[in-house]
């Protein structure tokens, strides 16, 4: 029997760098439901996870998970999310980050792959260009991650795969000081000794980080 798995995207409203993302307007649909049309194409139930009543106005009742609650990241709000029962059935779960309009099924489909040798697992892809996260990896394991500091490394893309038991380890792991400095969630895995894989995928995409970002989108369409 194959393993159950759900694509989850968790969308906060009041990003400092970029608040209101998740409503950012992309060809004359929200990002949020960009992103969540796109999983669909998976196959795999999917679920919004937010803060906001507004993003959730946006979704039937029965894929939307609302809480309030605050949370430091997507991955905090994901493993907060396993509490509620309509999640005891799934066994893996892929993070789609709510800033990749542009993610693929394909995407999905091999960071889920990678969970069958690795609790964990993440993607990249060919670096085009300087002030995207680096991956740095030693075949297909995540060795470390950064912004902009390192100088080399992967293009580092917003997919988490993880397994349930890992997944519901996660805000009970210390947060370490490197996350802190480079706001980088999955730090928190690796400073704690976990394994994560990663794959390359394709991907001639845009990620929406900044307000400039979405000229670079429309302008690719």
């Amino acid at each position: 029997m194959a393993v159950k798995s759900a694509v989850l995207i968790p969308a906060r409203i009041g990003s400092t760098r970029f608040p209101e993302k998740p409503l950012t307007i992309l060809n004359g649909m929200p990002m949020v439901r960009r992103v969540y049309f796109n999983c669909l194409e998976t196959g795999l139930d999917t679920f919004v996870l937010t803060d906001s009543k507004r993003v959730a106005s946006l979704f039937p009742n029965d894929v939307t998970l609302y809480n309030t609650v605050s949370y430091e990241n997507g991955t905090e709000r994901c493993a907060g999310a396993l509490d509620h029962p309509v999640f005891d059935q799934y066994k893996r779960f892929i993070n789609v980050q709510c800033d990749m309009p542009d993610v693929t099924a394909t995407m999905i489909e091999r960071c889920l792959e990678c969970l069958d040798h690795y609790p964990l697992s993440t993607v990249y892809t060919s670096n085009p260009k300087n002030d995207s996260v680096k991956l740095i990896r030693a075949g297909d394991q995540a060795l470390w991650f950064s912004r902009n500091t390192t100088g080399y490394g992967e293009w580092h893309l917003g997919l988490y795969g993880y397994r349930r038991d890992a997944l519901q380890m996660y805000n009970k792991l210390e947060i370490p000081s490197e996350e802190g400095i480079e706001k980088l969630e999955q730090l928190r895995w690796l400073k704690a000794g976990w394994q994560m894989g990663c794959t390359h995928v394709d991907f001639n995409g845009t990620e929406i980080n900044t307000p400039q970002d979405i000229e670079t989108w429309n302008l690719k369409k």
